[in-house]
């Protein structure tokens, strides 16, 4: 993984929500894929947004650590969140639980046109 994705591991929800800027890129599907709307996109990046606030919002410590984790020197960030999901891991479930739609969203739909900091940063924190 790349420096810059390193640094954004620890806001890969904020770069979720951030995707709701980008939501005609998830338009093309990917080789076999069934087509994707926008409309489709952009109802799964806002029900995954407004969830993950709302997690986050209920957790203000798992707030802190990815929030703070987005200004940290990559090798920081990555540990910061690995530390304190590794601590916490039913919040590391839950927000794995939640962001999942996205999973879906970009096996079917691609991430073609989205930096590839922020599909690489979402698919660690996936991997755990």
């Amino acid at each position: 993984m790349n420096k810059s994705s390193c640094r954004c591991v620890g806001g890969f929800v904020i770069a979720s929500m951030a995707a709701a800027g980008a939501v005609a890129t998830f338009v093309a599907p990917t080789a076999g894929a069934a087509p994707c709307s926008v409309s489709e996109a952009a109802g799964t990046i806002s029900s995954v947004s407004g969830a993950a606030s709302q997690y986050l919002v209920a957790h203000p410590e798992a707030d802190r650590v990815l929030s703070d984790a987005r200004s940290q020197p990559a090798d920081q960030a990555r540990a910061t969140v690995r530390n304190y999901f590794t601590a916490n891991p039913g919040q590391y479930l839950d927000l794995k639980g939640i962001t999942a739609p996205l999973v879906d969203l970009q096996n079917r739909c691609g991430t073609g046109g989205l930096p590839s900091y922020l599909v690489d940063a979402f698919n660690e924190f996936q991997a755990g």
